[in-house]
């Protein structure tokens, strides 16, 4: 009786060549603990810088669990010092006496040619500092701080308005690609 032949040939591997993993050109991981949804909607976003930031143990455990908001938040420059202020991090259960107060100042960590850029936009007229986005990069967090010009009302529909009409286009060349295939009964 012959033995039953492999599905897959042996000795090949199924992953490309030259893609192997772990090397330096892969796109490092990011696992994004919060994100600042609203401020996108609130501010038109000029630009954006990303920057550590200096946390304590208990802070850190506590993001690695995702509890954290970034709602409120804001930057703020202090001589040649950004600090975070109004960023919610609750306490870590586990870290008893050594816990941390969960909305005191955070210090970012910058470059102070990026300090100087970030301070002189910054205090512009009408221009905030608003973070975005704060995520895990290759085991240090990270914050996506981005300078935002308020919007007024009548510009927050505007937006709606063209957004919706974006997606409505996408949705409608999606549906016309969709049917080609398609026959009706």
């Amino acid at each position: 009786m012959a033995a039953p032949k492999p599905t897959q040939p042996t000795g090949k591997s199924s992953k490309p060549a030259g893609k192997a993993k772990g090397k330096a050109d892969d796109k490092p991981a990011e696992k994004v603990v919060s994100e600042n949804r609203r401020a996108r909607h609130d501010y038109e976003i000029i630009d954006t810088l990303e920057c550590g930031i200096a946390l304590v143990g208990s802070e850190v455990k506590s993001l690695r669990g995702g509890r954290m908001s970034l709602d409120e938040a804001y930057g703020r420059v202090d001589g040649r010092e950004v600090w975070l202020l109004g960023c919610d991090i609750p306490e870590y259960d586990k870290a008893n006496q050594l816990n941390h107060v969960p909305k005191r100042p955070r210090k970012l960590l910058m470059h102070r040619r990026e300090i100087g850029k970030f301070a002189d936009r910054a205090l512009e007229k009408g221009l905030t500092l608003v973070p975005l986005k704060m995520y895990f990069k290759n085991g240090r967090v990270k914050l996506l701080m981005g300078i935002g010009r308020g919007r007024q009302a009548h510009d927050k529909r505007q937006k709606l308005k063209a957004d919706t009409a974006k997606r409505d286009i996408e949705i409608a060349l999606r549906g016309r690609t969709g049917r080609e295939g398609r026959s009706k009964d």
